[in-house]
């Protein structure tokens, strides 16, 4: 049970187990869906699960070290990795590498996930967030999976999405309210983290039906992760710049600007973030089928320029708003201790008087 907070929206104590049923619902699933495993690597998926699910059950349970759930990760990341399917070994052309060396794309493969899995745990922060951006990025997955007839992986992607879903309804209820915890976000970072190596280290001659050429892969991906990666990045960023922990808790992260400077609700915060990662997808795609990667990182790097300055404005707007608030706070405590002094006043010339 979640113990409501300073930093809390809900007032009462949440169950914070609703990822249990992700991961029962996924193992059912991978084992209905195993006649379109082609190279067979759901096996791979159970016993990765298995260790993913543990660590994030106890961390609710009975809270874990960050080392602890690091060695989590990286043992499931190790079931993953050893099926070569999963491993990068090559950029396609991008930034003019080809093909790597299996040491490297093996680490690179496991830091990438590393990086999603942790991201994609730290926007879980607020109502429907993680189940909306989730929903979005596993619906982008899907598409390619579906394009380049992966139908393993798109029937995975619409799986953990009929979670997503089913959970979502819950996490916004107000009587009923669930949150999927770190068993959840643990579990849907996992799978989307492999999704992501997986399409990565997919063979170019499989990826013809694809709407954006190989070699801008890399920014597609990025950019279908959007959302999770440059949260995680800019409040890092922020807090090394204030020599604080980038660990350390505060209310910097994208879905705090949009509920402190717009003054939305948690819905709606979440709804428009969402919203914001798909035409950032739909608009990176775009240009990933019609330019190369040189000027598709030109184009990037100017899309996540705008998205700095739009969290800037929403932090000057929230610091707007709370200085205005603390001025009424304080018009108020003075309005109110002046009349107390009136009354103290009054009596003591009503006592004089009689």
């Amino acid at each position: 049970m979640d113990d409501p907070g300073s930093r809390s929206s809900h007032e009462t104590k949440t169950p914070t187990l609703g990822g249990v049923s992700f991961f029962l619902a996924l193992i059912g699933v991978l084992f209905f869906i195993r006649d379109f495993d082609q190279f067979e690597e759901a096996i791979y998926f159970v016993p990765a699960l298995t260790v993913i699910f543990i660590a994030g059950l106890k961390d609710d349970l009975v809270s874990i070290s960050p080392r602890a759930k690091l060695l989590a990760q990286l043992c499931a990341i190790g079931f993953i990795l050893y099926n070569s399917g999963f491993q990068i070994q090559s950029l396609n052309g991008f930034l003019g590498i080809h093909d790597i060396p299996v040491w490297l794309g093996v680490l690179l493969s496991g830091f990438l996930m590393i990086v999603v899995i942790n991201a994609f745990n730290l926007i879980d922060g607020i109502d429907g967030l993680a189940s909306m951006v989730g929903l979005v990025i596993l619906g982008a997955y899907g598409t390619i999976f579906y394009l380049i007839d992966q139908h393993f992986y798109m029937l995975l992607c619409l799986a953990l999405q009929g979670c997503l879903l089913a959970f979502l309804y819950y996490n916004l209820s107000i009587k009923r309210k669930i949150f999927m915890g770190d068993t959840g976000s643990l579990i849907v970072g996992f799978i989307i983290s492999a999704l992501t190596v997986r399409l990565l280290a997919m063979n170019p001659s499989t990826m013809s039906e694809l709407p954006f050429i190989m070699e801008n892969a890399p920014i597609v991906a990025i950019s279908i992760l959007i959302v999770p990666l440059f949260d995680t990045a800019r409040v890092f960023t922020v807090r090394l710049l204030q020599k604080r922990s980038p660990f350390s808790a505060d209310r910097n992260h994208i879905h705090h600007l949009f509920i402190d400077g717009l003054l939305l609700s948690h819905r709606r915060a979440s709804f428009f973030i969402s919203v914001l990662n798909f035409l950032f997808i739909s608009f990176i795609v775009l240009m990933a089928g019609e330019i190369g990667y040189l000027e598709l990182i030109g184009v990037f790097a100017l899309s996540i320029a705008l998205l700095c300055v739009v969290c800037y404005a929403l932090k000057k707007n929230r610091d707007r708003l709370q200085s205005r608030s603390s001025a009424v706070k304080r018009l108020k405590s003075i309005v109110k201790q002046r009349q107390a002094d009136s009354l103290t006043q009054l009596n003591v010339l009503r006592r004089n008087a009689g």
